[in-house]
């Protein structure tokens, strides 16, 4: 039979010729089919801003730009597996309480008075602060202070809907009732104890992770001057009770580069969001080199190769898919051989 004869022929009955697309099935090594498009500080802060003009938090329930990658657009996709978003509260504002399957993890860019609910707990928001809201629990977000709040959202939503296992519902009120004080997650699971006959799940029982703590950690490492050749100094975030990503689907990472650093080439299968918190970081990624400021976001595509450097010491935050790649076996990284 002739080839499109047989094609048709094969269509009609809901199959397909799998010589005719085996090799997109199984490439050779992962393709790029996503951009390292670049999100500038004050254009998100200019687009925010017209936003809340636009529209109160209530009326949208959540006031959120959506970050795309333009190979993706109209997807609400900054990866293949990765939402991206950037929210902002106004003083007296509130997101009101809701939950989700898709598990949600934020970088505070700014603003002091924000606060963030948990499941009964409440903490307070600051600049560089990383919390998580793991699948399923309620939260709710808002201003107190006198200052707009904004931050960077990161969620599974894409794994989530590949797997069609999404969930959603409202909480009983715009705010959750307190259960449990301020720092209790903290003093229960953070202090090198565990309440006795504690049981570890999937997630972290820990959600705040303050930026003050993280990059003292950062300083006092950077004293043994044992810098990698392509990362600086990198840190992941964790489940002080297992030792394993906050979130099974998503790693987040805090690293520091030296002053005058020049980072060795390397790639790494996961695509990743970056987002700079303090200093200037000059990136170059498949050959392409752009600086990057504090608040700039920016997608690192899997398996293209990228390079950092600096003048002055830079803190980079940044989150991937790497647990779930982990998990499956599929994750692999390669450093550019020395010339």
């Amino acid at each position: 039979m002739e080839a499109n004869a047989l094609r048709e022929t094969l269509s009609c009955d809901n199959m397909a010729p799998l010589w005719e697309v085996l090799r997109g099935l199984t490439p050779r090594e992962p393709k790029q089919v996503i951009d390292p498009v670049i999100w500038r500080a004050a254009t998100i802060r200019a687009n925010m801003d017209i936003a809340c003009e636009s529209i109160s938090a209530e009326d949208a329930e959540r006031r959120v730009l959506v970050l795309e990658n333009p190979r993706l657009r109209g997807r609400s996709m900054a990866t293949n597996s990765l939402y991206a978003g950037i929210q902002m509260i106004l003083p007296g504002e509130t997101a009101p309480a809701h939950r989700h399957t898709a598990s949600a993890l934020r970088l505070i860019l700014s603003g002091q008075g924000g606060f963030t609910t948990v499941n009964g707990e409440r903490v307070e928001m600051a600049r560089g602060d990383f919390i998580i809201t793991p699948s399923g629990e309620l939260h709710d977000h808002g201003a107190d202070g006198p200052d707009p709040v904004m931050w960077l959202d990161g969620l599974d939503v894409p794994i989530v809907q590949l797997l069609n296992a999404g969930f959603s519902a409202d909480g009983a009120h715009e705010r959750q009732n307190l259960r449990r004080p301020t720092g209790d997650t903290v003093a229960r699971y953070a202090s090198g104890l565990v309440p006795v006959g504690h049981q570890t799940g999937p997630v972290s029982p820990v959600f705040h992770y303050p930026y003050a703590r993280a990059k003292a950690a950062l300083e006092q490492l950077a004293k043994a001057d044992d810098w990698d050749g392509a990362e600086g100094l990198k840190l992941r975030y964790t489940d002080p009770t297992t030792g394993r990503s906050p979130i099974p689907s998503m790693a987040a990472f805090l690293q520091l580069f030296p002053a005058d650093f020049k980072g060795q080439a390397f790639r790494e299968t996961d695509a990743a969001v970056g987002c700079v918190v303090e200093g200037t970081l000059r990136v170059t990624i498949s050959g392409q080199t752009t600086e990057m400021r504090p608040g700039d976001v920016f997608v690192l595509p899997g398996w293209a190769w990228r390079s950092f450097e600096t003048t002055d010491a830079c803190t980079l935050f940044s989150f991937s898919d790497r647990p779930l790649q982990e998990a499956l076996g599929f994750w692999r990284a390669e450093k550019a051989q020395a010339a």
